[in-house]
């Protein structure tokens, strides 16, 4: 057996990474079908675009209604009638017909081949595209099945769990999970991430009973009357996650798991619009089999966890090596603190109800994250930090403001994932030294429901696109998924609105505006990852990145966004989805 974990947080190790041996090829393979093939008439387009609603988001142009394609990339935008002499005998036309047209959309942080794989092999509890409620009776019948297939052992596991979607009106609890199997260790994975719900056998296998003392950044809870509840955070999920056995797969058919989870995943996300993706780790050996097969349908900025680091700067490669089609990001994302979704993130002041007060989880010291972001700083690659609260980000920034002090460099872009909730200062010390902020968009509209445990206060301050806009900072979006949808759709919705599924609407005064959205959504993307001048707007020489939407984001009703249909997704000229 294997001791192993599919938290999000814990991928599988990667074969022959020790010197990036028959790895690299990944950055610099060919890729047949990424591109039309070239028209057999010289000076003609390979593909022409006419009649549409184009939103370039260039700011030379902001709309246009059509325009060519030549070797993957745009050739030039403009007039229908603009387009005429570039069409030849090979040129292949479309008629939109008066649909829109936008860029491809980019998502800037996501689980991408954990999420493929747990969607392909594992138990899903939860709706994994869009908020849904789910009973506790129909989780624990999922479970039960599983247990039935299960040797003793082994632990039955489920995924996408949300403990505020469920019509029983609580969450799981020790209980419920010792009716699945007193026999076998049960563990229910939130979808966030951050929490888990156990039974009473994968505590006793951990060793884990009503005394065990909180690990640092993590909490066992317990009921009213102090014994567990189920339900483990942050840093005690690692110290369950060190006792859980699975099935002993061979080398061959874990890669195998891995390459057919990544090509399940960009499938789906070509469906939704989305052309360029910020994987959080994964194989490079499968990410190189699925791009070589041609399944590999979306572009990769590859954010490496820290055996994948080592490698990197043992062999002198710094961030921004790569092609156009999969390239090295910075880092897997340094875990600081909780979780906004699952209520564990850092905060000054506490949780309301909580006794004792209970402040959220900090998973890591000051010191020990200076010298992470100084040794990746110094070795040319860009660090990106999970933070969340105030107290984590105000740590984030001092580990990177003492990094650019220490090394100074020009054109550091270090990244803070999700940086949720922000004041004045913070946003001051992030322009100052150029951080990119990468926050959540579709919380606002999924998980709205948990949202009256922070108030419209604490809202108003989280997840601040308008406070960014209006301080030019190009903040950056990512899904997270898992936990959250990676439908662009909901992002743009969800920005523009703030009302979640649930009809409720929470820090309005952080608005944007449809354009704005898109911009985020797409050229902000590619400055995250230094790709500003080759993707992110329909401009001339970028590459031919777009997505063709059935109706007007700016037309619709805003809370009609999410419903609008995509027509069809273009990577690099080539269609890879059709609806």
């Amino acid at each position: 057996m294997t001791n192993s974990s599919h938290n999000r947080r814990q991928f599988m190790s990667l074969a022959g990474i020790t010197a990036l041996g028959g790895t690299t090829a990944a950055f610099t393979g060919s890729l047949a079908t990424s591109s039309l093939a070239a028209s057999s008439d010289p000076g003609k387009a390979d593909l022409v675009v006419t009649n549409a609603k184009v939103y370039t988001v260039d700011a030379h142009m902001p709309r246009a209604e059509a325009f060519a394609v030549k070797d993957g990339r745009f050739l030039t935008v403009g007039t229908s009638a603009d387009m005429k002499t570039l069409i030849g005998r090979g040129t292949d036309t479309f008629d939109a017909k008066g649909m829109t047209i936008v860029p491809g959309f980019i998502d800037c942080h996501n689980h991408a081949e954990d999420a493929g794989r747990v969607l392909r092999y594992e138990v899903i509890l939860g709706n994994p595209y869009a908020p849904e409620i789910m009973s506790i009776a129909s989780i624990l019948d999922k479970l039960r099945a599983r247990a039935a297939q299960t040797p003793p052992g082994i632990w039955v596991q489920g995924f996408f769990y949300d403990d505020t979607k469920a019509k029983d009106g609580r969450p799981l609890n020790i209980h419920d999970l010792d009716a699945v199997s007193r026999d076998l260790p049960v563990a229910v994975y939130h979808g966030g991430g951050h929490s888990a719900y156990y039974n009473s056998k994968a505590f006793e296998v951990a060793g884990i009973d009503r005394n065990t003392p909180n690990p640092a950044g993590g909490t066992f809870d317990h009921d009213a009357k102090g014994e567990l509840s189920g339900r483990a955070t942050d840093n005690a999920m690692e110290v369950m996650n060190k006792f859980v056995k699975r099935p002993t797969l061979s080398e061959e058919e874990t890669l195998l798991r891995n390459r057919e989870g990544l090509t399940l995943i960009s499938k789906q996300f070509v469906r939704f619009g989305v052309t360029s993706v910020a994987h959080q780790g994964g194989s490079l050996t499968a990410l190189q089999q699925v791009r070589d097969s041609g399944d590999l349908l979306h572009r990769v900025n590859y954010e490496a966890d820290s055996a994948v680091v080592d490698a990197l700067i043992a062999a002198g490669i710094r961030t921004g090596f790569g092609d156009e089609r999969v390239r090295f990001g910075a880092t897997y994302e340094h875990i600081c603190d909780g979780s906004f979704e699952e209520r564990t993130m850092s905060r000054r002041t506490p949780f309301a109800g909580t006794k004792p007060p209970y402040y959220g989880n900090i998973t890591t010291t000051q010191d020990d994250l200076n010298a992470w972001a100084e040794r990746l700083h110094r070795a040319g690659i860009e660090c990106n930090c999970h933070a969340n609260g105030v107290p984590a980000i105000e740590m984030v920034l001092t580990a990177y403001e003492r990094a650019l002090k220490l090394a100074p460099r020009a054109g550091v872009r270090h990244k803070i994932t999700h940086c949720t909730n922000i004041n004045d200062d913070i946003v001051r010390r992030i322009k100052e030294i150029g951080v990119v902020p990468n926050s959540f968009t579709v919380y606002l509209y999924t998980d709205a429901e948990k949202f009256h445990l922070y108030g419209d206060d604490f809202l108003s301050q989280c997840m601040a696109f308008r406070t960014w806009m209006d301080a030019k900072i190009p903040v950056a979006t990512g899904t997270d998924y898992p936990p959250g949808s990676f439908d662009p759709r909901i992002s743009i919705q969800s920005m523009v609105t703030r009302t979640g599924w649930n009809g409720e609407t929470w820090g309005a005064r952080q608005r944007i505006t449809v354009d704005e959205a898109l911009l985020i959504n797409t050229m902000h993307g590619a400055y995250y990852t230094h790709e500003e001048a080759i993707k992110g707007s329909i401009t001339p020489g970028k590459l031919a990145d777009f997505v063709v939407m059935a109706d007007d984001l700016h037309a619709v009703d805003p809370n009609k966004i999410k419903d609008i249909p995509i027509v069809r997704t273009v990577v690099g000229g080539a269609t890879v989805y059709s609806a």
